[in-house]
């Protein structure tokens, strides 16, 4: 056997098109920033890519929410139900984990409700409420137009569902349809919210400072709290200051405004997904997408013969085969062990990998990883700086945030570096966030509700 060669320079060299200069990062920020303004302008919210929907939420929780409170949270293949109570010192929870089966997700948008209201009436049930008259909130987490706090309208379905009928039409009165189809429990829907408004909420209840909302998951979306004279959509005439804006922030890049940073990696990922030419930003940053970036890259510097000997395997080959969980394990290990990147290679077919291809493998997870922590990370900035408070705190959920080892170090450098000066920023893990925060618009609600009359 011969020398081995090692080919790490010539794949640090490869890796340089997931590296932006902060003169690029600034760039992207300059037309995140515009795509913003024109989702929030009356004249240019129609061709806008970045849609800025109003939540029609203008208060947050203040700590004075008293009282019982259920919370519906549908976001994939299964969804919760939850009940809170909230009293002067505390705050207990309990949740249920129901199923959504295959033929449900793919049927009736009646068959789905109809689910969905009979798995909340057995709850009740189970918790001695079922004769109660209560409040109720719902996070339902697809592209919603929301024209009133209990009143969304679907754009599109994701994540696997088409329930036929329900596109277009309003979430909250599919849901009290439902429940009256039934007749047997008095319910109010107080509001619907999306998963990122759901953390904001849940976040602000323990922490008054935070008024951004993110979510590094499955997808990728963020809101925040903009003065409400600033969203020109809302018709509501002048009631209060403020009022949380859901970006849908994911489709930045749609009309091509990222193209100048993509790879072409990038490119045929958008080729291979069920939703080309859309949610471009998404998928530079979101769980769904960073391990097949991976895998492209390796298997392209593979076939290239500067990894293992040129010799991969077939389900190294296979799409979708890498997952972004391998992404976390492997940059989890100690500088100079390779331990769970020799794990994840093996379980890939890959034994034949040597010290320096490991070595390879992990940088480019950590060139992938820290371009979405940087894309992430400038669109924060953004937000931050048009908000322009001395404060403020971002409550975050979400696979990649919550397992990635180096995420939050990555966000908070680069974050810092990329902000005004002057302002500050904290970033707090969500606990549970889209449904305790469903639970928290109904209590909001009812305590404006109650210091009206």
């Amino acid at each position: 056997m011969g020398m081995a060669i090692n080919n790490l320079p010539q794949i640090r060299e490869e890796c340089e098109i997931f590296q932006w200069s902060d003169k690029q990062l600034r760039e992207v920020m300059v037309r995140l920033h515009s795509a913003i303004e024109k989702g929030l302008g009356r004249d240019t919210h129609e061709s806008s890519i970045v849609k800025c929907w109003l939540s029609y939420i203008q208060d947050l929780p203040n700590g004075k929410e008293r009282g019982k409170f259920l919370a519906l949270d549908l976001g994939g293949t299964n969804f919760r139900v939850l009940i809170i109570n909230l009293g002067d010192n505390h705050f207990d929870m309990q949740s249920k984990i129901y199923a959504i089966p295959q033929h449900i997700m793919t049927g009736t948008g009646i068959a789905l409700f109809d689910h969905i209201a009979e798995c909340l009436a057995n709850f009740m049930k189970e918790h001695g409420v079922y004769e109660e008259r209560l409040a109720l909130g719902f996070t339902f987490s697809f592209p919603l137009k929301q024209l009133g706090l209990t009143k969304g309208i679907l754009q599109r379905w994701t994540k696997g569902f088409s329930c036929s009928g329900v596109v277009g039409t309003d979430v909250v009165q599919g849901l009290k349809d439902a429940i009256a189809r039934r007749g047997d429990l008095s319910l109010s829907v107080m509001g619907i919210l999306n998963d990122a408004t759901g953390t904001l909420l849940s976040c602000a209840h323990k922490e008054r400072h935070c008024k951004i909302g993110l979510i590094i998951g499955t997808g990728s979306n963020a809101c925040y709290v903009e003065k409400t004279e600033a969203c020109e959509t809302f018709e509501g005439g002048l009631s209060k200051q403020d009022m949380v804006v859901n970006t849908e922030w994911g489709a930045f890049g749609d009309d091509g405004a990222l193209d100048f940073v993509r790879t072409e990696f990038d490119r045929e990922i958008d080729q291979h997904s069920v939703n080309p030419g859309k949610q471009i930003q998404e998928k530079m940053i979101s769980g769904m997408y960073l391990g097949e970036l991976v895998r492209l890259a390796l298997v392209k510097f593979t076939r290239m013969g500067l990894l293992f000997g040129g010799r991969g395997s077939d389900l190294f080959f296979q799409r979708g085969s890498f997952y972004t969980k391998y992404v976390s394990e492997i940059e989890s290990d100690k500088p100079g062990d390779f331990t769970s990147c020799m794990e994840v290679l093996e379980e890939l077919g890959l034994s034949h990998a040597t010290e320096a291809d490991m070595a390879g493998v992990r940088h480019v997870c950590e060139c992938v990883s820290r371009r979405a922590a940087h894309l992430v990370s400038a669109g924060l900035a953004v937000l931050l700086n048009k908000m322009g408070e001395p404060r403020v705190t971002v409550g975050i959920d979400g696979s990649v945030y919550r397992f990635h080892p180096h995420f939050h170090a990555l966000m908070c450098e680069k974050i810092a570096q990329l902000i005004r000066p002057g302002l500050q920023f904290d970033l707090m893990l969500s606990e549970d966030g889209s449904g305790r925060g469903a639970a928290l618009v109904a209590a909001v609600a009812c305590r404006e509700i109650q210091k009206a009359t």
